[in-house]
């Protein structure tokens, strides 16, 4: 999980710091110097680590913190408003062009992922702002880079413009007609890389640049190389101007160094963020929502923000009205277990619940498995059998554990199950809420951790 080992080595230190009530000089002077250490251990560029911890003790140390009631509140908050200042401040979005397909051109070295966010981009675009975006095939030099593109561009539903292996400057620009004449308002271009910064790279995209004139620049950077992150920002925004950053692969990286240091050393903000190989695992980055996560302060906003992406309104508009009438069926028991799933690992969601250690629940996640299982088992049943489990009796058990492959013993604990959770819904008979389950023994067992 993105920051972990930074997250849990601050908490300690603002532990120590709530357990002496009143606090000397001295005092936030010893615990600036571990957030210090925890800072550079997290891969965080150097100056940016002396500038912050520098910022921090003199706003810390002053009269009104250390004379205060609550002195070891007031040197978090102050943590974690200079974090979010030192992550942008504010969320930056892209700027749409008014008259005309907005253009987003996107750069960076081979491997950093700008194939799959171009099309997760593209995608979430799509879904949060009714964009009709087109994927343009620019990197002619890359093996099946082309193919990957159509092909992730085709999962998602979103059209992608190529012509094979033509001039890169040539596609980019009957690309933008190609979207204009399709009534397209979004055009995504995914431009070559390199292993490593040469000029015949930059040649190229400032060639593509000068010719289609992008109303953004985003360049696409690996969190989980650190500091080599930040060296190519800086390095593309020298040569190209970027616009903003696409952090990729944060879920991988622990540390998070490459977070705390982008806009710190380019004076670019960082615009989304992915967070998982799955494309629809990218997020818009709010600095204020990933300092309140790194200090273990939760992060409801985008909480609620996933489970409205996940949840279904006009289903949960009806399991409201069967829950009310008492009326919940194995389909329904099914379709809460895959939307939580939706919403992604335990550990995330815990992540972002205020004062909840997500870190003790390990990898805790749904068991795949027992998800198929219950899945295969529920689908041999007829409609009639989901809706009034009650008329299911032992021959009707053998026919639906043959048809899914599974045994009597599973289909019996499926339905146990199902009864538990028939008892928790009737304290969710009121509202327009999902069928949300439970924590503890009983409600790890029923969604199979």
């Amino acid at each position: 999980m993105a920051f972990e080992s930074l997250s849990d080595k601050l908490n300690n230190v603002f532990k120590k710091l709530k357990t002496k009530g009143r606090l000397t000089e001295e005092d936030v002077k010893t615990a600036m110097r571990e957030v210090r250490m925890a800072l550079l251990e997290a891969d965080v560029s150097y100056k940016v680590v002396k500038d912050f911890v520098k910022s921090v003790t003199e706003k810390a140390t002053g009269a009104e913190v250390l004379e205060s009631l609550t002195p070891a509140q007031m040197v978090i908050k102050i943590v974690n408003d200079e974090l979010t200042n030192t992550m942008g401040g504010g969320t930056s979005r892209i700027a749409m062009n008014q008259n005309g397909p907005t253009v987003v051109m996107l750069v960076g070295l081979q491997g950093s992922g700008k194939t799959t966010n171009g099309a997760k981009l593209a995608g979430l675009l799509k879904r949060s702002q009714n964009r009709r975006p087109l994927l343009v095939a620019c990197d002619v030099y890359r093996p099946a880079a082309i193919q990957q593109l159509v092909t992730v561009g085709g999962q998602l539903g979103i059209p992608v413009f190529e012509m094979g292996q033509a001039d890169p400057v040539e596609i980019a620009k009957a690309g933008l007609n190609e979207a204009r004449q399709k009534g397209c308002d979004l055009v995504i271009l995914d431009t070559a890389g390199r292993l490593h910064i040469d000029e015949a790279l930059m040649d190229e995209l400032k060639r593509i640049k000068a010719t289609v004139k992008p109303n953004e620049i985003l360049l696409v950077v690996d969190a989980m190389t650190g500091q080599d992150a930040v060296n190519a920002a800086s390095a593309f925004n020298e040569a190209l101007g970027i616009d903003g950053v696409i952090l990729s692969k944060l879920d991988g990286d622990a540390r998070g160094g490459a977070a705390l240091s982008v806009r710190a050393v380019t004076g670019k903000p960082i615009k989304f963020i992915g967070t998982g190989e799955k494309l629809d695992k990218i997020e818009v980055f709010h600095p204020d929502r990933m300092a309140s996560r790194i200090l273990g302060m939760g992060d409801m906003l985008t909480l609620i923000e996933k489970a409205q992406d996940s949840f279904n309104a006009q289903k949960s508009e009806e399991l409201a009205k069967r829950l009310k009438q008492n009326k919940f069926t194995l389909q329904d028991y099914y379709d809460q277990l895959i939307q939580l799933k939706s919403m992604g690992s335990m550990q995330d969601i815990a992540g972002m619940i205020p004062g909840l250690d997500a870190s003790k629940l390990g990898n805790a996640q749904l068991d795949e498995k027992a998800l198929a299982r219950t899945e295969a088992i529920i689908l041999s049943m007829t409609q009639k059998e989901r809706n009034n489990p009650s008329i299911l009796n032992s021959s009707r058990k053998k026919r639906i554990a043959a048809g899914s492959g599974t045994t009597v013993v599973d289909v019996n604990r499926l339905l146990k199950q199902y009864e538990l959770m028939q008892q928790m819904t009737k304290s969710l008979a009121k509202g327009k809420i999902p069928a949300m389950f439970g924590g503890g023994k009983r409600g790890r067992r029923m969604m199979g951790f």
